[in-house]
């Protein structure tokens, strides 16, 4: 169970608060969950999951079941104390129908203790949003031995709220939906990407157990998931899954409270060049951090420092540590619990609170501090490696100033084989990285040369996952890409520098060609993570095939295509495959991969940051056997002629 009981007291329908009519939410989903695409449909779920995760930290639940069913219809089941059934004064109606026909109505907005103290579902539109969106939608609720239900149509009530009777089973609500496809692109729920949501909230809820079956045919699986250990079970997890080796054997655990507010941070080092720190507030993912996030940073920084002098680990002539060198190698999650959570927008990637970031600083602060004076020898380990950093910023500062100087030198800020555009507004432009001399002759002369720029690569560049920043610069396949795009990298990046809006990677659809493309978007992740999440980079798809017939030509990206191409073409089809790109001519590269009106592109985006990073730390790490397996677990998902 949650740490935190509270007495039994009741909650009923004067406890639903209406704040405004339920508005175009099937006109503008994606004001409420994201997108109509993969990320909205699984929003919908933890929405409801978010709802029963309220009642678990008020200490009424201590399991929550989630089924995907036959037609990727899902099922949430709570053991809480159940929906209010009874009548919502200001409306007349049950107070179950206003939660799921009105927005902003729910239990989560009251000044007094009657509803939540703290709730993930703070804006009360959850359960009327999934309602809304969805082509049916049922509720049955269990409270004091009697069940209810009501069902929905597109977030309208078909049917007054129904006495189904006496029932054993105990208190709680099941909600089962079928989202519309009206209102979504896909509605293929991912088993994996809802495991990992939940597998989130367990860690986050000690003690409260989540369970995740699959009942599509052929898709049967499921997992039960129950942390005693909280976060620091969480960064276990991170590690374990990563295989990263750990520099001090048990998690640090720092917990504080401040009025009803309650913060609890865990924290690992491990032997990497990278940081991941994962901040919740009630819950929630916060992917784009808030005041939580920066009172654990920059007490994190304060507590290296004061520290550092205090035991002579910093000298005194020595610069202080910088916030990049003590988070080096840093594992954290930091999750903060509280009344009054003000997040900016309904999908809630940062918080507001400004009272958090000193309730955060100060417990980091003040209990770190006292961890190092307890474990001196933790302290050395972690602080070395700090040190190390430091050491490596400063010859990474050093080498960029040489960097800076030479290209001053030589008069010139371009790389020599940039084949720049004419046009300068970058909005407009594009630059093409191609792998190689022979493709880079052939996309200089086949391309649009007023927005097209071209810099072609050569041999296998720096995998900067084994690598610290100080190896980067001066890097002779890296410098040319940092240079030719102006913006940067690592804490100096702009992205208003940038100077194209679209950067494509284009390798052979080869071994060697994915190789380099994985290290180019591991460089481009680690340094420049902001061309990817501001979606600037893509992935040019040259084709495999050319498929000929008397003077009719046409291209095939993948087998199956180029089969159906070589049907319709009929028989005497000549169908040759690509080796790479220094075979096709410019005319080809153009008509195939470069001209805007009929290439195949792939856009790269961060779906979801913490998988991202896994995948590059396992791909791109030292460990072969994690390596191995990742391919091995994923190798049914990939097309090998794409």
């Amino acid at each position: 169970m949650s740490e935190q009981q509270h007495p039994q007291h009741e909650y009923d329908g004067s406890q639903i608060q209406v704040l405004e009519g339920l508005e175009a939410v099937r006109k503008r989903p994606g004001m409420y969950i994201g997108s109509t695409g993969p990320r909205g449909l699984h929003h919908l779920v933890y929405e409801i999951v978010d709802n029963a995760i309220d009642e678990a930290l008020a200490g009424f639940c201590d399991h929550i079941e989630v089924n995907i069913r036959e037609g990727n219809i899902i099922r949430v089941t709570d053991n809480g104390r159940g929906i209010p059934v009874d009548i919502q004064p200001k409306l007349g109606i049950p107070a179950v129908t206003v939660v799921f026909t009105i927005l902003h109505a729910g239990g989560k907005f009251g000044g007094d203790n009657s509803g939540y103290k703290v709730a993930g579902g703070l804006h009360g539109v959850g359960a009327s949003v999934v309602n809304a969106l969805s082509e049916w939608l049922n509720v049955v609720v269990r409270k004091d031995g009697v069940a209810y239900k009501q069902s929905f149509k597109r977030g309208v009530a078909d049917a007054d709220l129904q006495n189904l009777g006496p029932t054993d089973e105990p208190n709680g609500t099941t909600v089962t939906f079928k989202p519309d496809p009206e209102m979504f692109e896909v509605l293929d729920y991912d088993y994996d990407t809802l495991n990992t949501r939940l597998r989130e909230e367990a860690f986050l809820n000690a003690g409260v157990r989540i369970t995740l079956t699959d009942e599509r045919a052929g898709q049967e699986k499921q997992e039960s998931m129950c942390y005693e250990g909280g976060i620091r079970s969480f960064v276990d997890h991170i590690h374990q899954k990563r295989q990263l080796e750990v520099l001090h054997p048990d998690v640090i655990y720092l917990k504080g409270q401040l009025n009803d507010s309650i913060a609890e941070v865990a924290l690992q080092y491990n032997n990497s060049y990278n940081e991941l720190i994962l901040s919740f507030a009630n819950n929630v993912n916060t992917p784009d951090g808030g005041t939580h996030e920066e009172g654990f940073k920059s007490a994190l920084t304060r507590v290296f420092n004061d520290f550092g002098r205090e035991k002579g680990y910093i000298k005194e002539k020595d610069d202080n540590l910088s916030g990049s060198d003590v988070r080096e190698g840093l594992t954290a999650v930091i999750s903060v619990k509280l009344t009054e959570a003000q997040f900016e927008g309904q999908t809630k990637a940062k918080l507001g609170n400004t009272e958090i970031r000193g309730l955060v600083s100060g417990i980091v602060y003040d209990k770190l501090k006292e961890f190092f004076e307890e474990n001196p020898a933790v302290a050395k380990a972690i602080y070395e490696k700090a040190m190390q950093a430091a050491r490596a910023r400063e010859a990474a500062k050093k080498a960029r100033e040489l960097v800076r100087r030479k290209s001053a030198l030589e008069n010139s800020r371009m790389p020599g084989k940039l084949a720049d555009c004419r046009e300068k507004d970058p909005t407009k432009t594009e630059i093409y990285i191609v792998e190689g001399d022979s493709a880079g002759g052939s996309a200089k002369m086949g391309r649009d040369s007023k927005i097209q720029a071209i810099l072609p690569l050569w041999g296998k560049m720096l995998n900067v996952e084994k690598a610290r920043i100080d190896k980067i610069y001066g890097n002779d396949k890296l410098t040319p890409v940092v240079t030719a795009l102006g913006c940067g990298l690592g804490e100096e990046f702009d992205v208003s520098k940038l100077r194209y809006h679209k950067v494509f990677i284009m390798a052979d659809a080869d071994v060697d060609g994915s190789h380099i493309c994985t290290l180019l978007l591991t460089f481009f992740f680690r340094y420049m993570r902001p061309l990817i999440e501001g979606g600037y980079v893509y992935i040019a798809q040259p084709p495999l095939f050319k498929l000929q017939k008397g003077k009719q030509v046409r291209y095939a990206y993948n087998e199956p295509e180029m089969s159906q191409i070589s049907a319709e073409m009929g028989q005497g089809t000549k169908v040759s495959r690509y080796k790479g790109l220094g075979e096709m001519n410019p005319e080809q590269l153009w008509e195939t991969t470069m001209d805007p009106e009929h290439r195949v592109i792939v856009q790269i985006t961060i779906e979801d940051a913490m998988a991202a990073d896994e995948a590059f730390t396992i791909l791109m790490g030292d460990k072969v056997e994690p390596r191995k397996e990742f391919i091995e677990r994923n190798a049914q998902y990939a097309n090998l002629d794409v």
